[in-house]
C-alpha cells in the first residue's frame, strides 16, 4: 500500500508479499541490516575507515545518548535499544522507496515492537529489583495502594498503545499521501518535496519511539519513590 506495485510481490510474483508485505519487508529490513553489519565488521581496524567509521559513529552516538539519560546502569540493554532505532528506522525509509513497503505503516509491526518494549521493562524490572519492583505499582503510601495500582496498570497498558499507534498512524499517513502523489503525479516529481521530508519525518518516529523506550527501561530500573 502506498505506492503502484509492491517489488517483491510484483517482480517475483510472491503472493505472499501481497497478503503479508509487513514481513516480507520486515525481512528486507532485517537482512539489509546484517549486510550492513557484516560490511562494517569485516576487517576491523584500530583506525576506522568507510563503514566501519559510519557503524561506530552511530552506535557510539547511540550509546551515549542512553547512557546521558539512564547513566551506566542502562549500558545492559543498549543492544536491544540500539536494534529497535536501527530496525525501525530502516522499516520507515522503506517506504519513502517506490515497490517498497514500510513495515512501520501495518500496525502488526508497531504492536510487535510495542510489546517487547513493555514486556522487557517488566522484567527489567523484576531484574533489578526482585518482588519490591511492585513497590513501582503501589504509590508513595500504603494506603494509597487500592487507588495507585490500577492507575499504574492501565497507564502501562496504555504505554502498548502509545507506542503502536503512534508510530504506525505517521508512516501509514505518510505512505497514503505518498501513494497518491505518486498515483496523481508521478511523472512531474511532484512527490519529491514529500519524500524529503519524510526523511526527516522516519527520523523523528524512530528516535521517538527509542527515546520513550529508554525512559521507560530507566523507569524500571531506579528506585520506587
Amino acid at each position: 500500500m502506498g505506492h503502484p506495485y509492491l517489488f517483491l510481490a510484483d517482480l517475483f510474483h510472491w503472493p505472499f508479499a501481497h497478503h503479508y508485505p509487513w514481513v516480507a519487508y520486515s525481512w528486507v529490513a532485517m537482512l539489509f541490516l546484517m549486510a550492513i553489519g557484516w560490511i562494517g565488521a569485516k576487517g576491523i581496524k584500530m583506525i576506522p575507515s568507510g563503514a566501519q567509521n559510519v557503524l561506530e559513529a552511530v552506535i557510539d552516538g547511540l550509546e551515549n545518548f542512553m547512557l546521558d539519560i539512564t547513566g551506566e546502569d542502562g549500558r545492559a540493554v543498549f543492544p536491544l535499544i540500539a536494534t529497535l532505532f536501527l530496525y525501525i528506522f530502516t522499516c520507515n525509509l522503506m517506504g519513502l522507496i517506490p515497490g517498497f513497503f514500510s513495515p512501520t505503516a501495518s500496525v502488526n509491526t508497531t504492536l510487535s515492537c510495542a510489546l517487547i518494549v513493555v514486556t522487557y521493562t517488566h522484567i527489567l524490572g523484576i531484574k533489578c529489583h526482585g518482588p519490591k519492583y511492585i513497590k513501582h505499582f503501589m504509590g508513595p503510601v500504603w494506603w494509597m495502594a487500592p487507588l495507585i495500582f490500577p492507575i499504574e496498570v492501565i497507564g502501562h497498558l496504555a504505554r502498548i498503545l502509545s507506542l503502536s499507534i503512534r508510530l504506525f498512524g505517521n508512516m501509514m499517513g505518510h505512505e497514503l499521501v505518498v501513494g497518491i502523489l505518486f498515483f496523481l503525479a508521478g511523472a512531474f516529481l511532484a512527490p519529491l518535496p514529500i519524500m524529503a521530508m519524510g526523511i526527516f519525518v522516519c527520523f523523528i518516529q524512530a528516535f521517538v519511539f527509542t527515546l520513550l523506550s529508554i525512559m521507560y527501561f530507566g523507569g524500571a530500573m531506579e528506585h520506587a519513590h
